[in-house]
């Protein structure tokens, strides 16, 4: 089930299948792990649904109980940021509540659980039994290892047979009428033949002009979308650390200080080579880190002693290097010269006017920067950038065009007036699941809106958006199919829609519970 599950997760028949098994689970985790502690502290709770108050260890079992479930599904895609968008702290939050409000309603209802529905319902669960059958030792176990009095465990099991009697008594209100499987039966069998117009904004781009005022206002409303970004130049100096520092000479000592200290690099495949094996590889190791580190504290004491005068000159001469210069660049295009160098171009972008700054070591060597010229972002006058302006609010006004012509043309088919539109149409199709609609391409929203027109009310309201288009749509003709049929699949089909139905009426419950109870949150919870 995870499996196909994991699969098909941006299914939208899935996702309401996998909103009720969380549900149902999570109702089942706060009945069966217990109900908390009743003598809370303010600061304790997580929420208050009238008289019922929930703690914040039950909202934390929640919640990392929901986390494993879509962990299990998600695998490795879930992310903090899908986390974010899953919204798990409100999912625990709300089947808390919903376990509460259906506790209550069920005790309102007035409904009652026996002793033997209990025993029947605990004999039944598959941790407590042993060959196929209830073992009292087992159960006994199951519960010390969960830290569960039998007592509470015994009434958690009660709430939840009480309640799953009162979503039973809902359920049973929930009728599918013979309309309802009739249209379903419809949608599966007959054919149809749809009218359209389709307005796109590339099509309509042509007809826009646009005053300097109307650029003017766009640019106003825009302008994150046309700032520049920040430039930046500096001089710099590149020091050779080899050359800096000069001849090293490194001593027994430093080789086997650098082995012990570095002896994870010097595997083969039996492990551990011994020092004698890899001394000269050791050597030119320890060599080229303790030339680094002089070069590095050469060039940083250089920098410290003309910091103040900001004389990179002075620097360079110290550090037998060239000053180099860059043109105006940014942290997207770098200067050439600078490409590659993240941690020179981050401390660039950094820098004062004027200002020293290092020392940057990196592969190539060690950089002292000065920056020579800041140009901050700025939005440009019109003048500078009409064109690129122009094309965006055409752009925009395309779009805004193409929905209006459309829904013209909607309101036109709707009245049975289709002159001065240029009809196509789709030709004879039947529906399909996966939304793909002939001449018109893949529109599930559309295809839902053609099949519930008929003859009594062929156009909708409003035209579909397909894509980056608008399609006004009118039925020209449903050909009726299977007709004879539909009384002896008319129960069948009922069956079918009645799960929805009964889910349908429980939400509506549910949300009138909701509505009408007292619920608050501890602000701390939000906060987090």
């Amino acid at each position: 089930m995870l499996g196909i599950m994991r699969k098909y997760k941006q299914s939208i028949v899935i996702k309401v299948v996998f909103g009720i098994i969380v549900l149902s689970f999570i109702g089942t985790i706060f009945l069966v792990w217990g109900k908390g502690d009743r003598e809370l502290t303010p600061s304790s709770y997580a929420v208050k649904v009238d008289r019922a108050t929930i703690s914040y260890e039950e909202f934390q079992r929640t919640y990392y109980r929901l986390r494993d479930i879509y962990a299990q599904i998600y695998g490795p895609a879930l992310t903090p940021e899908v986390e974010k968008q899953l919204d798990l702290k409100k999912q625990a939050l709300d089947s808390l509540i919903d376990a509460a409000l259906l506790r209550k309603a069920a005790r309102d209802m007035g409904i009652k659980v026996s002793k033997e529905e209990v025993q029947k319902a605990i004999a039944a669960i598959p941790s407590f039994q042993k060959n196929g059958a209830f073992d009292s030792a087992q159960y006994f176990a199951v519960l010390k290892a969960n830290r569960i009095a039998p007592k509470e465990f015994e009434e958690s099991q009660k709430d939840e047979l009480m309640v799953k009697k009162a979503q039973d008594q809902i359920k049973a209100k929930a009728q599918v009428t013979d309309d309802e499987a009739r249209k379903l039966f419809s949608k599966r069998n007959d054919r149809l033949n749809i009218q359209f117009a389709a307005f796109s904004p590339d099509q309509v781009k042509g007809e826009i002009r646009l005053s300097d005022q109307e650029l003017t206002d766009f640019l106003a409303r825009n302008q994150n979308d046309f700032k520049t970004p920040e430039q930046v130049s500096v001089s710099y100096v590149l020091a050779d650390p080899a050359k800096l520092a000069g001849a090293m000479e490194i001593t027994e000592a430093d080789i086997q200080s650098w082995y012990q200290k570095n002896i994870d690099r010097y595997q083969g495949k039996g492990g551990i080579l011994p020092l004698a094996e890899v001394k000269e590889q050791v050597r030119a190791d320890a060599r080229r880190f303790h030339t680094g580190q002089k070069a590095y504290e050469l060039a940083a004491a250089a920098l410290n002693r003309h910091k103040a005068a900001g004389d990179l000159a002075a620097v360079a001469r110290e550090l037998g290097g060239a000053v180099a210069e860059t043109p105006l660049f940014t942290a997207q295009a770098p200067a050439p010269a600078l490409a590659g160098e993240k941690e020179v171009l981050t401390r660039a972008f950094l820098l004062k006017q004027n200002e020293l700054g290092g020392p940057v070591e990196t592969a190539k060597g060690i950089y002292i920067l000065k920056l020579k010229e800041r140009r901050p972002s700025e939005v440009p006058p019109l003048s500078r950038i009409r064109a690129q302006v122009e094309e965006k609010a055409k752009a925009a006004k395309a779009v805004e065009l193409a929905k209006k012509k459309a829904e013209e043309a909607q309101a036109k088919l709707g009245k049975g007036d289709t002159a001065g539109l240029a009809l196509q149409e789709t030709g004879s199709f039947a529906f399909d699941a996966k939304g793909n609609v002939p001449v018109i391409g893949t529109a599930p929203e559309l295809m839902e809106a053609a099949f519930a027109l008929t003859a009594k009310a062929p156009a909708p309201q409003t035209p579909v958006k397909v894509g980056s288009r608008w399609v006004a749509l009118r039925l020209k003709e449903r050909t009726e199919l299977n007709a004879a049929a539909f009384p002896a699949e008319k129960e069948r089909i009922k069956q079918e829609l009645l799960p929805a139905k009964q889910e349908e009426e429980l939400r509506k419950w549910l949300k009138e519970l909701r509505a009408k109870a007292k619920i608050e949150i501890n602000p701390a919870i939000k906060d987090q």
